[in-house]
């Protein structure tokens, strides 16, 4: 089984839904035979890095909230990632552009290492407060996570991964992708929000189980499904 998953570092609802799948999947006994990729998916494109705002700050300017306001926008969230065993800390948060991040990211996957290096990124966003658009933080991040430095200062040195990142935003436009986090299961099954584990394991379920049947694509999600879009996160 292949899973798909289209997200965005800053987005917190991929944050979620990734633990949320991860959890479903421990009660699959067939969880061996997963492959989970990560998709490239900038929330927005023309975030700038070093601008010195926090989230709340951010989010404030471009609601016209309050500082209490836009806190209160951040506490549900915080308050389901505390359920998932997540440590969201939003006062740290830096808001970047995060399109080195994903280069980054692919670079990882080509190495065997995407899924250590993504879960990194998130932890660094949310927990750590580090901003995952800065070169040298991004360098110490994927050295972490187990990759050589030296070949990451020099995919971010140059363009390599660039038209990778692009083409899988492309390729999730046109499977309908709008909002993040978006899950696609053996191409034939969406999960579209940070959806409770029980859709999650419905759709392994079904994909498990199908047969030979003609393909074709099935959303699941309900209005308890929450995502990321750029009016959104």
């Amino acid at each position: 089984m292949k899973i798909e998953v289209w997200s965005d570092f800053v987005c917190p609802f991929c944050y979620i839904g990734k633990a949320r799948l991860e959890d479903a999947l421990e009660a699959i006994p067939e969880k061996d035979q997963v492959d989970m990729v990560f998709k490239s998916f900038e929330l927005d494109p023309n975030a700038e890095q070093g601008t010195g705002q926090n989230i709340h700050e951010k989010l404030a300017a471009k609601y016209g909230r309050s500082m209490e306001e836009a806190k209160g926008m951040t506490a549900s969230m915080t308050q389901q990632a505390e359920l998932e065993g997540l440590d969201f800390r939003f006062d740290q948060m830096v808001p970047t552009n995060t399109f080195d991040a994903h280069r980054v990211a692919k670079f990882a996957e080509s190495k065997g290492n995407g899924l250590k290096t993504a879960q990194r990124f998130f932890q660094a966003v949310f927990t750590d407060g580090n901003d995952v658009g800065d070169h040298d933080t991004l360098i110490r991040l994927a050295k972490e996570s187990g990759l050589d430095e030296e070949e990451v200062r020099e995919v971010l040195n140059g363009d390599a991964f660039t038209e990778q990142v692009r083409a899988e935003e492309n390729e999730g436009r046109e499977l309908g992708v709008q909002g993040v986090p978006f899950f696609v299961i053996n191409r034939k099954y969406a999960v579209s929000g940070a959806q409770p584990k029980e859709t999650f394991t419905q759709a392994l379920q079904k994909a498990f189980e199908e047969e030979k049947a003609a393909p074709q694509f099935e959303t699941f999600s309900t209005n308890q499904g929450e995502a990321c879009t750029d009016e959104t996160c």
